[in-house]
């Protein structure tokens, strides 16, 4: 027992030492996890919470353009600024100069294009039913309007913002369609009862997130960001205990460890306890700091889950994943360059193809088939099906699964090479 205690000790004494490696594992993940949650928290705000900045030029000589003006005043999602002196040209130059994000044209015929065309809908309806002689004279054409937008906002925003301009350009044409048939018949139409009726009386949507239990989750920026961004900056340990590894080798105090009397792989065994240990307490320091400090940030607190027993068995089997990983690279390299090289580009790689920076669903199919190859996919995969999901131990068998297998292959390699150099 003092034998392996001394082992702790030394382990303890190089990490404490080195202040960088420490950085690296404490300060910088935590600024990296601060920064993406909030970057993120203001993604998903600018959608659900935030309003877009809209510059409109109603050049309308009717009234549809002003409806079509008010309806998005009163949607919640713009903030509305009319300025009608300015051209197409001009509106366009406008939202380049200006913090405005989007624009839009209304053409002075909207009104008159829009009535005829409702027209000559209603029209066909009613000599369809035999109501009327059909009208042969010259096609509407429907209006055109300019929708312009800052190159800077996506192209999903964008998309979004164009499916509801038809939304509400659909209320007005229904509105229009209904009155040419009430003229049609002869008949006098309340505009202010249709009107209440067509805005008022829509088909609601409830929203509910699938969840493997019972308890409601509401998928936010902390909830996604926090384990992904953990994980990220815990499997970059690789450039510290690898380096670390790679030093002991070369200065050949692997081999005057092995002169002692004592097992080399207890030696093993106390350093991989010792980072095991460190991963453990980088998450424990990031999920804390993630449930105490960001909502005085205006950020969403971290939920932890209900399996707690899962939680910490997937925290475990992830450090141990990390280590194991940092422990076969260093062994692996020949210098403290080639180790920091792999180990930083293989996680980045890892990163990138387990859904770390994107969700592996929006990549093509022959990439999403190679993130069965990257250890952060499964450990990332284990926790959003904790934190996200409500799922608990049978969910996680497949992800124990892999993860163990992970970290098998990497001790055997590990273990295989340091044979190889006589050093077990």
């Amino acid at each position: 027992m003092f034998r392996f205690r001394s082992s702790i000790k030394k382990e303890l004494i190089l990490l404490l030492s080195d202040k960088l490696g420490l950085t690296v594992m404490f300060v910088m993940p935590m600024l990296l996890v601060f920064i993406i949650t909030i970057i993120q928290d203001s993604a998903y705000k600018i959608v659900n919470e935030n309003k877009l900045s809209m510059i409109v030029s109603n050049q309308d000589e009717g009234e549809q353009g002003e409806a079509l003006v008010q309806l998005l005043s009163v949607s919640g999602f713009f903030v509305i600024e009319e300025n009608s002196d300015l051209d197409s040209a001009s509106l366009e130059k406008a939202l380049m100069n200006d913090d405005i994000l989007t624009a839009l044209y209304i053409p002075g015929d909207f009104s008159v294009s829009l009535k005829a065309k409702a027209g000559q809908v209603s029209n066909t309806m009613m000599s369809e039913l035999g109501l009327m002689e059909k009208d042969s004279s010259e096609t509407a054409v429907a209006p055109t309007l300019h929708f312009y937008k800052d190159p800077v906002l996506q192209e999903n925003f964008s998309e979004s913002i164009s499916r509801m301009l038809s939304s509400y350009l659909d209320v007005l044409e229904n509105k229009l369609m209904i009155a040419s048939v009430y003229e049609l018949m002869g008949k006098e139409l309340n505009e202010e009862a249709l009107a209440s009726q067509m805005l008022n009386n829509k088909v609601k949507i409830e929203k509910h997130t699938a969840s493997h239990s019972e308890k409601t989750i509401l998928p936010n920026s902390t909830q996604h960001n926090v384990p992904a961004w953990t994980l990220f900056a815990m499997f970059f340990m690789v450039v510290s205990l690898g380096a670390n590894v790679v030093k002991e080798r070369i200065n050949g105090s692997f081999m005057r460890l092995k002169t002692m009397p004592t097992s080399f792989a207890m030696v093993l065994f106390g350093k991989l306890l010792v980072y095991v240990t460190v991963a453990i307490l980088q998450i424990a320091l990031i999920f804390g700091v993630s449930m105490l400090v960001f909502p005085g940030l205006g950020l969403p607190v971290l939920v932890l889950p209900e399996a707690m027993g899962a939680f910490l068995t997937v925290v475990v089997l992830s450090s141990l994943a990390a280590v194991s990983f940092s422990l076969m690279v260093g062994t692996i390299s020949n210098t403290m360059e080639q180790c920091i090289g792999i180990g930083a580009v293989s996680v980045i790689i890892f990163g990138a193809i387990g859904g770390i920076w994107v969700p592996t669903f929006v990549m093509p199919d022959y990439m999403q088939a190679l993130t069965v190859v990257s250890p952060l996919h499964w450990c990332l995969e284990g926790f959003y099906i904790l934190f996200l999901k409500g799922g608990s131990w049978k969910e996680l068998f497949p992800i124990i699964s892999y993860i163990s297998v992970f970290v098998l292959v990497c001790q055997g390699i590990t273990l295989s090479r340091l044979r190889t150099e006589k050093l077990l």
